[in-house]
């Protein structure tokens, strides 16, 4: 069981998880060991709280694909069981990223002071731009 929060948690039996041998350059012992985890999470079908699925797969991460399915890869320790609780962790942090909704935007409007300033501000800049054309010539 993957703990998200004191209400919120994910059945081990609903997380896929693969080995996979590393990527890159490595060693007389990199070709014989799958030590990279592949992680899968299906949010569609998962047990969690309804509200908690729809931000997730209404969030705009690399990680979740257009079918819904979080996909992570753990490969920087050179221990199976490190990816893996790295991925688990990851996978953890994600969906509490969205465990609570964000607040709404309350609209405000400047102050009359602020919009005096501003005004102030243009005229005085207006003046100072006036003063740089060119001088008329009297007849």
């Amino acid at each position: 069981m993957l703990v998200i929060s004191r209400t919120v948690r994910i059945a081990l039996q609903e997380i896929e998880i693969k080995a996979i041998r590393s990527q890159g350059s490595g060693g007389q012992h990199v070709n014989k060991v799958s030590t990279a985890i592949h992680l899968f999470f299906d949010i569609r079908a998962s047990s969690l709280p309804v509200a908690i699925k729809e931000r997730l797969l209404a969030c705009s991460d690399h990680r979740i694909t257009e079918q819904g399915v979080v996909v992570i890869k753990s490969q920087e320790a050179r221990s199976q069981e490190t990816n893996r609780e790295r991925a688990l962790t990851r996978l953890k942090e994600l969906v509490q990223s969205v465990l609570h909704p964000p607040k709404k935007r309350k609209p405000s409007k400047p102050s009359k002071s602020a919009k005096a300033k501003r005004l102030k501000g243009k005229a005085i800049r207006g003046k100072t731009k006036a003063l740089r054309g060119r001088p008329d010539v009297g007849d």
